[in-house]
């Protein structure tokens, strides 16, 4: 069932998106230290690994210069570990009776997820915007349309991977459960995706296996935006799977939601 099927009056839905969305942001706000050390990780990628590739420019894969590749990659894994890991948040509110005071609340069930996963989007485009910063500081240059455009298929991504996140956490509802199913999918996938070096470099087998994971499309997609190249077949594909992935995700997440608030 699609997840708009509960969606019988949108004026609602929005107002109580804005509800859920601006509670959510209050708990974020309490904690503005989470959202800075949220990006020292990539930050650390930037600086003490982008420097490594700075003599590569001229190698197959890394065409319009090191850090036009390494930024966009860096941003993707933001995205993969930033908002993979918000489904942490939900089963905190489940074990506190957050989740089951809401239940008995009109509230529709469409927008507990909506609320959530804006939140996380925002603070994700945030986080972004600083490892841009740092990155013009370190020596990328990018046409602003191409950041723009780099920056859309982040936080697109990021919206999917939350939604998928709290799936997970509403299935697994603890910690111990959650935590190692998560460093499990996500580690291969940060891997197969090419954040750190473009998958061009790989032998034709691996290169194969990582066409099979959805993030390698939009790495490539972020990559040719960062390179100003808004027509050509990676900037297609990667839309295409970045509004398959959206959907999808928002879909299983709403359900769940849907599902657990019954």
């Amino acid at each position: 069932m699609p997840f708009w099927s509960d969606v019988t009056s949108p004026p609602r839905v929005v107002r109580d998106t804005r509800l859920i969305f601006l509670r959510c942001l209050r708990q974020t706000l309490r904690s503005r230290v989470a959202v800075v050390f949220g990006v020292l990780q990539p930050l650390l990628y930037l600086l003490l690994f982008g420097p490594l590739l700075s003599g590569l420019a001229g190698v197959r894969g890394f065409g319009g210069g090191a850090w036009q590749v390494f930024v966009p990659g860096v941003l993707v894994q933001l995205a993969l570990f930033g908002a993979g890991f918000v489904g942490f948040g939900l089963i905190a509110d489940l074990r506190s009776g957050v989740v089951e005071r809401l239940r008995v609340t009109p509230v529709s069930r469409t927008a507990l997820l909506l609320g959530r996963v804006l939140r996380d989007a925002l603070v994700l485009a945030v986080q972004a915007v600083m490892l841009l910063a740092a990155g013009f500081a370190l020596g990328l240059r990018a046409p602003v349309w191409g950041v723009a455009a780099g920056l859309a298929f982040v936080v697109a991504l990021s919206v999917s991977i939350a939604s998928l996140s709290y799936v997970l956490a509403l299935r697994t509802r603890s910690e111990d459960a959650f935590a190692p199913l998560l460093s499990a999918l996500t580690l291969p996938l940060m891997l197969l995706s090419g954040v750190l070096l473009p998958m061009g470099l790989a032998p034709g087998w691996l290169d194969a296996v990582s066409r099979c994971t959805p993030l390698r499309y939009v790495v490539d997609a972020a990559r040719a935006a960062f390179r100003g190249d808004y027509a050509g077949a990676a900037a297609a594909e990667g839309a295409l799977v970045t509004v398959v992935l959206l959907v999808v995700s928002v879909t299983l997440g709403a359900r769940r939601f849907r599902r657990e608030n019954a």
